[in-house]
């Protein structure tokens, strides 16, 4: 399983970034090999508006099963969910701890977006 973290830094002691769409970078976590990779978001990230349906394709594209993130609004949760992907919203602390919590079945699965569109 391929987890999608929206992370502030590039290494796994980074901090969750509560954006999704204008995070600063994707971590790609590879639960079965424990290996990861740093996809940047910074075409995104001065969008005046598309940047969570852009950020949602480029989970789709990389392959993500899951992404996991602080928010995520209407537009790039639609692109997800339609694409199969499920979305955990909440998460807090760095990108560690938040995969030992999605380990630990400690973080809620999202069936809606949790913010309006356009939330910076």
């Amino acid at each position: 399983m391929k987890l999608a973290i929206s992370s502030q830094g590039d290494n796994l002691e980074a901090s969750v970034d509560p954006r999704f769409g204008r995070a600063s970078n994707f971590i790609m976590f590879d639960l079965e090999t424990q290996d990861f990779e740093v996809i940047e978001n910074k075409q995104n990230l001065n969008l005046p508006q598309g940047a969570g349906i852009q950020a949602g394709k480029t989970i789709v594209d990389n392959g993500a099963d899951v992404l996991i993130t602080g928010n995520c609004g209407p537009k790039a949760f639609n692109v997800l969910s339609t694409a199969g992907v499920k979305v955990y919203t909440g998460a807090k602390g760095t990108i560690k701890e938040t995969i030992n919590h999605f380990n630990d079945g400690k973080l809620q699965l999202a069936d809606s977006p949790n913010v309006e569109g356009h939330w910076v």
